[in-house]
């Protein structure tokens, strides 16, 4: 089966600020980035470093009026890395799937 035939949910290419959180035994790290695509069920985003598979992350992005067609919206996702793949110049493509979101508030982001 291809990446292609496993997707049963719309991928969106885009590039989005985000903020992600990942915990790796007692290790907790934390970095700005911006994702390459997001789906309702995962974000693909890169990194600086290697994050172990199945690390728990958290990813705060906020999505653009464009999409929403209401206004900025920020949003809280939850889930753990799938996989991740080694990019050119050092990066790391992470594919971390959604377990729950929810929407923030303005005076909410931690």
């Amino acid at each position: 089966m291809t990446g292609s035939e496993r997707r049963t949910t719309q991928r969106f290419t885009m590039r989005l600020p985000l903020t992600v959180r990942w915990t790796t035994g007692a290790a907790v790290g934390e970095t700005s980035t911006e994702s390459r695509d997001v789906s309702s069920r995962g974000v693909y985003f890169y990194l600086s470093k290697e994050v172990k598979e199945g690390s728990p992350v958290e990813i705060l992005l906020t999505l653009p009026n464009e999409i929403t067609m209401a206004g900025p919206v920020r949003v809280r996702c939850l889930g753990r890395v799938q996989r991740t793949e080694p990019r050119d110049e050092g990066a790391v493509g992470v594919v971390a799937a959604i377990e729950r979101y929810e929407f923030l508030r303005g005076d909410e982001d931690k």
